[in-house]
């Protein structure tokens, strides 16, 4: 018999995300701007940050949040999601060199009957894709297989958000 091991899924499994919580998960890592290497978090602009998304569906997850707690992209000012877009482009790019997926998904889910795990705090999406990466684990056994630990994804990540070359 064949493991999977994602280890870093079990607080997910057993605590889930406590959308009742009064502590936002998305507010706390914008306050939190000394321990950006543990909350992987990879660039702070102005108004938003990139974050690697703590429970993946795929390697190289990214999220791109707002400092604001607003919950809805029409509320949010121009220059957070004219910043917000930016960003995205950016981590699109950075995503395409260090792993060159053959396409993204990249998108919002606002509210909870929208899929939004997280809905008092909007945020975007960024997946790399790969053709065959859903296969019969995700799609009959609902279980994700993730190749890399998020500190290997943070570290292939980051240099490319600083803008510095790396020999791989």
């Amino acid at each position: 018999m064949e493991r999977l091991w994602s280890p870093w899924r079990a607080k997910y499994v057993t605590t889930g995300v406590d959308s009742n919580s009064s502590t936002c998960i998305f507010c706390a890592l914008a306050a939190d701007s000394k321990n950006d290497e543990a909350n992987f978090v990879l660039h702070r602009g102005q108004h938003v940050y990139a974050v690697l998304n703590l429970f993946p569906y795929i390697t190289g997850h990214l999220l791109i949040v707002p400092y604001q707690h607003i919950s809805q992209l029409d509320a949010t000012a121009k220059e957070t999601t004219d910043e917000l877009m930016d960003l995205t482009k950016r981590a699109q790019t950075a995503l395409r060199e260090a792993y060159q997926p053959s396409g993204f998904n990249i998108g919002m889910n606002l509210g909870t009957s929208a899929g939004a795990g997280i809905p008092d705090h909007l945020h975007l999406h960024i997946l790399p894709r790969w053709s065959g990466d859903t296969n019969f684990m995700t799609t009959i056994g609902e279980t994700r297989v993730l190749p890399e630990e998020l500190k290997d994804t943070y570290g292939k990540l980051l240099p490319k958000f600083r803008g510095e070359v790396s020999s791989t």
